[in-house]
């Protein structure tokens, strides 16, 4: 049997639930539909708000044909055979077939390049689905040649109205007898995921079924619902909580903490990329200096499972991550930079040198501008005691190298050029 939440997905947009920004009488995407004009587009927004659905809805009422392809386990290959595919169901004048990419911000460069010439020849009309920004996530080629539709979350009253809805009209909720008391834990869980409040509601469903009927309440949800599911809500409470408790551990040096809480969010379906962006954040804000290659493999970590995708991509965050926890730390970097910034929000735009300005024109020479500027290169040891912060700033320390090899060679390195001005 098929999940409930297949089962009730809508087939016509008279049955589609929420997005009446986008779908109403006055919405942006009504008014494209209702021209049969469908242009390529990115739906973005949360899981579970419909954007699948959307787009075989689309598809169906324009009558054209649909291929659909996930980023997750789709290749460069898998792109150009459905485009050929396309191109062999497209006849004459008629509208072009739509591909459907499910979370296109997992495609490489070089598989959204690949969907590039079909796109701009018309060969198909793209529709892909992302819960990431597409301005960051999308090839700036492919995001000019589509519209970006924005779809929101489902409020209270519409998640509510597809619960009242499921046991209603599915075909075997509504030979039992189900009553629903209280919805707030029912919502929470949610998290205004269409598919994963169905989600719940089925399990309930097959926890609770008795000759007495099914009440549920707030507490019947918090009971089973912890007890048969790893609540992992990507945009909540257990999202900080598990990344924050991920960073803490590679800070503490404990590969076995570091990997364990990886684990969980892989389990839990976070975006990859969201961990490797805050690795290498790990990398300079806790690492630092100790260990600059830190930095660079924690790069390469972002750019490889951009480039594989998942699942092979876990094994790479593993390498950096377990690479990260077990390196020495330091934060001096990041104690110097937050220096810095305290110092100029209080004393604000001070001066410059003269000697360090730049002089572009005959009227900035005439003002001294780089004037008496030594060229640290024409000096022995490529090196000469100027001083380069303003005037009233003259000796300040921002930078405190950290007691590790490797900035205590550049504590010793500094002291030997500036004397007492880095004599820690």
């Amino acid at each position: 049997m098929q999940p409930l939440a297949e089962r009730l997905r809508p087939k016509t947009l008279e049955n589609y639930l929420g997005q009446t920004k986008l779908l109403g009488d006055q919405g942006a995407l009504a008014k494209v539909l209702e021209s049969n004009y469908i242009p390529s587009m990115i739906l973005w927004g949360p899981p579970g708000v419909g954007k699948t659905t959307l787009a075989q809805i689309i598809a169906e009422s324009s009558n054209r044909p649909f291929f659909k392809l996930s980023a997750i386990n789709s290749g460069v290959k898998d792109v150009r055979e459905a485009i050929k595919k396309a191109e062999h169901q497209r006849f004459f004048d008629s509208a072009s077939p739509i591909l459907f990419i499910d979370e296109i911000h997992r495609f490489s460069k070089s598989q959204q390049d690949a969907l590039l010439g079909a796109v701009e020849k018309g060969t198909i009309t793209l529709i892909g689905a992302t819960t990431e920004n597409p301005s960051f996530e999308v090839i700036s080629a492919l995001l000019s040649r589509c519209q970006v539709y924005v779809l929101e979350h489902l409020n209270k009253e519409e998640l509510i109205q597809l619960l009242d809805n499921a046991i209603q009209t599915d075909e075997e909720l509504k030979k039992l007898d189900i009553r629903i008391d209280e919805y707030d834990a029912l919502l929470k869980y949610s998290s205004g995921d269409a598919r994963k409040l169905l989600n719940i509601l089925e399990i309930l469903v097959n926890s609770l079924k008795s000759d007495d009927g099914i009440v549920i309440t707030n507490k019947t949800v918090e009971g089973r619902i912890q007890q048969t599911m790893a609540i992992y809500d990507k945009g909540g409470e257990s999202h900080y909580d598990t990344i924050s408790a991920f960073i803490k551990s590679i800070r503490g040096s404990d590969p076995n903490a570091t990997v364990y809480y990886l684990a969980r969010m892989v389990e839990g379906g976070e975006d990859p990329l969201f961990i490797c962006r805050r690795m290498l954040i790990s990398a300079s804000e806790d690492i630092g200096l100790a260990n600059p290659n830190a930095l660079l493999i924690a790069n390469s970590c972002y750019q490889a499972v951009h480039q594989i995708g998942m699942p092979e991509g876990r094994i790479v965050m593993s390498q950096c991550a377990i690479y990260l926890a077990q390196s020495p730390k330091s934060n001096s970097a990041y104690m110097a930079i937050k220096s810095a910034q305290s110092l100029v929000r209080q004393s604000g735009n001070l001066s410059i040198p003269l000697a360090l300005r730049n002089a572009p024109t005959k009227l900035m020479k005439s003002l001294d501008y780089s004037k008496d500027y030594n060229y640290a290169h024409d000096h022995d040891n490529n090196f000469v005691k100027d001083e380069y912060l303003p005037e009233s700033l003259e000796n300040t320390k921002l930078f405190e190298p950290g007691d590790n090899s490797s900035e205590r060679r550049m504590r010793e390195h500094l002291k030997k050029l500036w004397g007492d001005k880095y004599n820690y």
